[in-house]
């Protein structure tokens, strides 16, 4: 239940999915504290160091957690795993004394933290797919659909709505790999102790028991172990962590402002879409803002900006171990991960959605195709015997004359003046013109290699 009388995060409860927001819960958190701290006495117990009595008071009262009680005993220690443990020792009155045994801190934080993390991606990666997936349907419905293409967002020349999404599709497709790099590369901490060297475990169980133990401790876990490290995780596998995110982030802002222009009164191609009950401003009733887009674009911008943490924490934690990390990783890892799992969601429901207005596509490439064919009408006219420097010169001509016509909002006059230009009628004729001037002649090899792209897709389970 919300506390409306205390400071509320949106990602609380605006942003990102209820199943990201529970992996980064308080009560995950403390609940796999407890479930490490189990199965670390669950692997001392078969080396003799916790006794079956012990581990069964444990097992028993490792989902009695009482939140309330730690914050409680944390304003006294100033320490939150001694609070968590006391709080944990105070319900297990039997096994309470070995809870702990040999680990440090980051032991038990980090090694949750990767935990969290791993299932995090495992949320990522299904919404990349989905995502792909509905690009896949709109590239294969709009692949030989022409539209204007735009560079410096000036007219250039006819592309398909097809091959542009496919460049977003292509995106998230390099995204996907990167994730799957990060997730093999995801090692945590393991049990290695105060500065890593495992020397508190080893004296407990001796060397070979001690790797025995991290070992049995962490398949339980589902974990890799790294093989070097300090008093904390690896800090440079946040660092990829967090580019992923970022690259994940780069690729839905791309798209949803490219949708945010598109949509705009001067291009009015794509519109994203927009609910029957939806309001788009309070003070103009006929406003349909693209705001899923907007959204979009505004986290991404705070994901950008939390990713540094990562490089700093990497970067400036000082030989073995500084807590200048901590606080940061608290807000950071967790609302990066928020605010990616609700991007893709959004940018899913956009592409799903989006509306082309496909008569506004063929007035765009009425009013500006034509231009895109002047070189073509260069080279084929010098290739059938005309002077170049004469040519060129005739259809700049006709270029500007037709340009500032199209800006007085009149129809493009080019195809007229060209096919009733003597200079350009002595090389090529008005039906050979009519087909230089078709723009599905000028959009190359685009379609076969979007349709190319979705059969990648497709086989991505």
């Amino acid at each position: 239940m919300k506390d409306f009388k205390t400071y509320q995060s949106p990602f609380s409860w605006r942003y990102g999915s209820e199943a990201m927001r529970l992996i980064w819960s308080e009560e995950t958190k403390y609940k796999t504290w407890r479930k490490i701290w189990v199965e670390l006495a669950r692997a001392q117990s078969e080396f003799g160091l916790v006794s079956s009595e012990e581990l069964k008071d444990l097992e028993k009262n490792q989902d009695t957690i009482d939140i309330e009680k730690i914050w409680e005993i944390e304003k006294e220690t100033r320490h939150d795993v001694v609070a968590a443990i006391r709080e944990f020792a105070e319900v297990a009155k039997v096994g309470g004394g070995k809870i702990h045994a040999g680990a440090t801190s980051m032991d038990i934080v980090d090694n949750t933290d990767t935990l969290r993390i791993k299932e995090s991606l495992d949320i990522i990666e299904k919404n990349l797919k989905e995502i792909l997936q509905a690009f896949s349907s709109q590239i294969e419905k709009y692949l030989d659909t022409p539209c204007m293409a735009f560079t410096h967002l000036q007219s250039a020349e006819p592309t398909t709505i097809g091959y542009r999404l496919s460049l977003y599709a292509q995106d998230l497709m390099n995204d996907l790999e990167f994730l799957h790099f990060v997730k093999s590369h995801l090692k945590a901490k393991g049990f290695k102790g105060a500065v890593g060297t495992q020397a508190s475990y080893a004296a407990l169980l001796g060397e070979e028991k001690a790797k025995q133990m991290e070992q049995k401790v962490m398949e339980r876990l589902g974990l890799d172990p790294v093989l070097i490290a300090n008093q904390v995780g690896l800090r440079k596998a946040d660092l990829f962590v967090a580019q992923l995110l970022t690259s994940i982030a780069q690729s839905l802002n791309k798209f949803a402002f490219d949708v945010r222009i598109l949509q705009s009164a001067g291009f009015g191609e794509w519109q994203e879409p927009f609910g029957k009950s939806q309001v788009g401003s309070s003070a103009m009733p006929f406003k349909k803002n693209p705001m899923k887009s907007e959204n979009i674009c505004s986290l991404a911008r705070l994901v950008e900006s939390l990713s540094s943490n990562a490089w700093q924490n990497a970067s400036l934690s000082l030989l073995e171990r500084t807590l200048d990390d901590s606080g940061n990783r608290r807000v950071y890892i967790p609302e990066m991960f928020l605010a990616i799992d609700e991007m893709l969601t959004s940018a899913t429901q956009v592409i799903s959605g989006l509306i082309v207005h496909e008569q506004q596509v063929k007035n765009n490439l009425e009013k500006f195709g034509p231009f895109a064919a002047t070189e073509t009408i260069l080279m084929e006219s010098v290739k059938k015997g005309a002077n170049r420097q004469e040519i060129h010169e005739t259809l700049r001509e006709i270029a500007i004359q037709s340009w500032n016509e199209t800006q007085e909002n009149k129809p493009n006059p080019m195809e007229k003046l060209l096919t009733e230009n003597e200079t350009i009628k002595k090389t090529l004729s008005e039906s050979e013109i009519k087909k230089l001037l078709d723009v599905k002649t000028h959009i190359g090899t685009a379609p076969e290699r979007a349709k190319q792209l979705v059969e990648h897709i497709k086989k991505i389970s």
